[in-house]
């Protein structure tokens, strides 16, 4: 292998001395065109590129002599330094940073970021980073030539956002651009460039900041915790109706079988008053609640709201809104019963849960599932509250029961 591999982050400004050394005395070195014809490298030096990141490794790990790798910015954050770690390669490195180019975007846009997400797209990821923008108000996407500003704002169409277009950091290009998400495909974009996009949902406050960076997941709301008793998802106001939320043990079911993480796109059908969306944003996934009622989809928003989440709300029936909707991992179909399930199974969704009113839609619905394909099961829960009664032998009381029908299923591995 290379007697010494020196990984030289660079953001367009001077060389350190360290990293000048370094490059002055490299018998190969590795990096992007741009970088490579923009920086002092020795003329009998071999030069390659990183556009095959794997195949340079191999190639530094069989160079006899001094290697140097450029890379943009930090290189060991979502940079290079992963790859060449790899046990596979062998490679000892000294790596020497600069700023990183999401650093250097949020200085140019004159924001704090350590309470920002950061994704890249790197490696078809780009629906996924989208989901990561509908869920979090300051997120920081790292992107490719093929799926760039315009291809990541045409996947949050109808998701207003504001984008912070930051082109050729550290070149003499350099450019930042501040647009609304909707003008974005409208331009051509050079690169390289990192996208801020902001907007949704609440804001950090300062309470919040100062001790943990990226936006934490969970619920930094007045209530912690998930599977909240009915009471806590009440209507806006004290003349609203009960709330139409699933009971607590339900929705902790539900939960488990839908398995939200950051990236997911989970709809909820049916939504009531959102606790279970509520809920399943709390994970970190992008949630999309479907409500006929609009009166609940307001109720919807505000919980979300009190929760410190992002919920986006869908005002209609489902058979006329899901067919415009982005592509779900998984869903909940908490009213709306066998017909809601065959419309949603036509998106194959890689979770479902339903809610079914009887055991003969249950059987529907589990009908509808298996022959689709989805491995499925489901249960009938029985909960009755325990209230403590002084007077009672056994110092409490049972209230009315509750029954509830579940079923779940997954897309076969």
């Amino acid at each position: 292998m290379a007697d010494r591999i020196t990984v030289i982050g660079w953001d367009g400004t001077p060389l350190t001395e360290a990293a000048a050394g370094a490059l002055a005395g490299a018998t190969l070195v590795a990096g992007a065109p741009y970088q490579l014809n923009a920086l002092p490298v020795p003329a009998t030096a071999e030069r390659i590129g990183l556009a095959d990141l794997r195949t340079a490794a191999r190639r530094l790990a069989e160079h006899r002599g001094t290697a140097v790798v450029v890379a943009e910015g930090d290189p060991g954050f979502f940079g290079v330094v992963r790859t060449l770690r790899r046990p596979e390669f062998g490679l000892e490195l000294e790596v020497l940073p600069a700023v990183s180019s999401v650093a250097a975007a949020f200085a140019r846009a004159g924001m704090a970021w350590e309470d920002a997400q950061v994704v890249s797209v790197h490696g078809g990821r780009l629906r996924r980073a989208a989901n990561i923008c509908r869920a979090h108000p300051k997120v920081a996407v790292l992107t490719t030539a093929d799926a760039g500003p315009s291809e990541l704002a045409l996947m949050l169409r109808g998701v207003p956002r504001t984008f912070v277009v930051c082109e050729g950091i550290g070149t003499p290009e350099e450019d930042v651009t501040v647009l609304d998400s909707e003008r974005v495909p409208d331009h051509d974009w050079r690169e390289p460039n990192v996208v801020l996009v902001i907007g949704g949902g609440p804001q950090p406050g300062e309470e919040a900041a100062g001790w943990l960076a990226g936006r934490p997941l969970g619920f930094p709301g007045p209530d912690r915790g998930w599977a909240l008793p009915r009471g806590a998802y009440a209507g806006a106001d004290a003349g609203a109706r009960r709330a139409t939320a699933l009971p607590s043990h339900v929705r902790a079911l539900a939960l488990a079988r839908l398995a939200p993480v950051p990236g997911d796109l989970v709809w909820t059908v049916g939504a009531g008053d959102g606790a279970l969306a509520v809920e399943t944003a709390g994970f970190g996934a992008a949630v999309v609640a479907v409500e006929p009622d609009r009166a609940a989809c307001a109720r919807i928003s505000a919980n979300a709201r009190r929760r410190g989440v992002e919920v986006e709300t869908v005002p209609g029936e489902p058979a006329d809104v899901l067919g415009g909707l982005p592509e779900p991992d998984a869903v909940a179909v908490e009213s709306g019963g066998a017909d809601v399930v065959r419309e949603v199974v036509a998106r194959r969704p890689e979770r479902l849960v339903a809610v079914a009113g009887s055991l003969a839609e249950s059987g529907e619905i589990h009908r509808i599932l298996t022959s689709a394909g989805y491995r499925t099961d489901g249960v009938l829960l029985q909960s009755a509250p325990l209230t403590a009664d002084p007077d009672a032998a056994a110092g409490a009381t049972l209230g009315r029961a509750d029954y509830t029908l579940l079923i779940w299923a997954e897309q076969p591995d």
